[in-house]
């Protein structure tokens, strides 16, 4: 299993979740400073141009939440997603799409200072989304609960992203305490380690 990956990019969180499950899995270097995800050779693995793309065997996936969606069933052993049936799978995979529907869009929202009419807008407003997301970790340590999930490493990162190093989102007690949780998994500390290393 490959992961294709740069530092300091949404490829983070994958290896997370990497760590989390504690599979063999195998880093590759993708430059996207410098231009070589636009090589023939890497969009013929993801037309997108972008990281991270898993690539198991036969199968290529791209998109983080897909991502999590394939690790979660793949590596079913890790406990990281419930199975199906279970009663909590559609809220976890809610939350597992929220990100690139929601969270992203709402960050772009943030960053361009772009005002839209709240019905145009797929994912309402930045303040919506940031308001879900607090309810959602109110009371409870995981957004499943008492259940560490993969939802968790996706919006785990993505909290951590708006909220420390973009500073869109203004620190809320819920949300603080949830990414202050995330932080110390140490899963999420090995990545990190790596990430930092390039």
């Amino acid at each position: 299993m490959q992961l294709y990956w740069a530092p300091k990019s949404r490829s983070l969180r994958i290896l997370w979740l990497l760590e989390e499950i504690g599979c063999d899995y195998e880093r590759v270097l993708v430059d996207i400073r410098s231009g070589p995800q636009t090589d023939p050779a890497f969009l013929a693995i993801n037309p997108m141009g972008k990281v991270p793309v898993l690539v198991d065997d036969e199968v290529i996936v791209s998109e983080s939440g897909a991502i999590a969606a394939y690790l979660g069933d793949r590596f079913s052993q890790a406990g990281l997603a419930p199975a199906i049936g279970d009663s909590r799978r559609g809220s976890y995979l809610k939350w597992l799409f929220f990100s690139g529907n929601c969270i992203e869009a709402a960050f772009g929202e943030k960053f361009g200072n772009l005002k839209l009419p709240y019905l145009a807008a797929g994912w309402g407003s930045f303040e919506r989304v940031v308001d879900v997301l607090e309810q959602a970790v109110a009371g409870r340590p995981w957004l499943l609960g008492d259940q560490f999930t993969a939802a968790d490493v996706i919006i785990g990162s993505d909290v951590n992203f708006g909220m420390n190093q973009f500073k869109l989102i203004e620190p809320r007690p819920a949300l603080s305490a949830y990414v202050d949780r995330c932080l110390a998994r140490p899963a999420f500390q090995r990545a990190q380690a790596m990430d930092a290393s390039g």
